[in-house]
């Protein structure tokens, strides 16, 4: 038998006891062994409900109890996240987690102290909701020498995007519809600025290079500046609107970045609607993969937490490998970045922003007179920021378009 305890009774970890409870024989055959929810933590009560014959309110009884072999982090937050999960592994216990903040900021070392221990530090959770894509980097794809990972990592922001686009709506009519629906929280910051996405691409970045990369240094620019008219243009060139995460290696140089991105429809990202993920990755053996499914929810994304569950019953004194070293991935300066940009402009001549930025693609609506767009050629961040400012002010919009 093997014995796991639960942090957190929220909407991933009730999506745990369910799915174990429901697939109770086949997670138990595939795993090898009966696996047991022998506590529960959480300071609230749910009277009626069964768990309560295993809930505890002491992180004390679970870290004390040697019989406790996994602990599953579904609490989310820094701390006490950090701190029982790293007390847990010190303890010689096996540890999964969705909690993309937690990897993203101490990944290197929770890791490192499991290979000490011989023991499993495993978030497959924590990137994409149920999509297995940290799985395939860490097993399928290590024949490959991955140089871009791609994706759309928040269903909250894609959610709102595909609004925005297929019914004109406004970002704050789509927001408070997408927080009615309890795909957005009351604050809803770390989703509409980036920064939930940008953890995700760290993670999956430092796997898929093997080094470490700190989220902090990504650039990120979150959907709040994106409009209806944004939208309108997107259409008019057969293109769409979505917030992209990306890391690229450039010859001997890596770059990453959160933005919103102009896509055309020969992407496969291009169809990746609603609140579902997508992830693309280019491989120099493989070729192009793609990866979608549900990004979040309380079930797809505790399937992904009891199938670590399950690996790590499987491996419970060996440790699985995983190409993630401590050793920094530095990233090229933006200004060096290479792309193309979109450009709303007013109150300026098609004569003079041909002078600036060269041969353009230029875009008119008839029902926005006064204003234009133009495509520029791809140039580094650095040389379209210099050429911007002799459009005087006229700029309403720029957004990056990828190829």
């Amino acid at each position: 038998m093997v014995n796991i305890a639960v942090l957190g009774y929220g909407t991933v970890g009730s999506g745990v006891v369910e799915v174990i409870n429901t697939n109770h024989k086949s997670i138990n055959k595939r795993a090898g062994e009966d696996i047991n929810i022998k506590y529960v933590l959480d300071l609230r009560e749910f009277p009626g409900d069964p768990v309560q014959e295993v809930l505890v309110h002491d992180y004390e009884i679970i870290a004390n109890d040697p019989e406790v072999d996994i602990v599953v982090e579904v609490m989310g937050g820094i701390e006490p996240a950090y701190t029982f999960v790293k007390r847990a592994l010190e303890a010689g216990k096996s540890v999964c987690t969705s909690n993309k903040a937690l990897v993203a900021k101490h990944g290197p070392e929770l890791m490192e102290i499991a290979r000490e221990r011989d023991i499993n530090f495993l978030f497959e959770a924590s990137c994409g909701g149920g999509i297995p894509i940290i799985r395939a980097l860490n097993s399928s794809l290590t024949a490959d020498e991955i140089d871009e990972i791609t994706g759309i990592l928040n269903g909250t922001t894609n959610y709102m995007l595909y609004k925005m686009s297929t019914e004109g709506c406004q970002f704050d009519t789509v927001l408070k519809e997408a927080q009615a629906k309890g795909y957005a929280e009351a604050d809803p910051t770390a989703d509409v600025e980036g920064y939930d996405a940008c953890r995700k691409i760290a993670i999956l970045s430092s796997l898929a290079y093997g080094k470490f990369l700190n989220y902090e240094d990504i650039y990120t620019e979150g959907i709040t500046k994106i409009t209806p008219e944004d939208m309108e243009y997107a259409k008019e060139l057969g293109m769409t609107i979505k917030l992209l995460a990306t890391s690229r290696k450039v010859e001997d140089s890596f770059y990453a970045m959160v933005a919103p991105f102009l896509l055309g429809q020969n992407s496969p990202l291009f169809s990746v609607n609603d609140v579902f993920n997508g992830v693309f990755i280019h491989g120099n053996v493989l070729g192009d993969a793609m990866f979608y499914g549900s990004g979040a929810g309380k079930l797809p994304t505790a399937s992904a937490v009891v199938a670590d569950v399950v690996d790590e019953a499987k491996h419970l004194h060996r440790n699985i490998m995983t190409n993630w070293t401590s050793k920094p991935l530095h990233l090229m300066e933006m200004n060096e970045v290479k792309g193309r940009f979109f450009v709303r402009v007013e109150g300026m001549t098609v004569e003079h922003v041909k002078k600036v930025f060269g041969d353009v693609k230029i875009v008119n609506l008839k029902n926005l007179p006064g204003e234009f767009a133009f495509i520029t050629p791809c140039m580094k961040q650095g040389e379209y920021d210099k050429k911007a400012e002799e459009l005087n002010g006229s700029v309403l919009t720029m957004i990056r378009v990828k190829d």
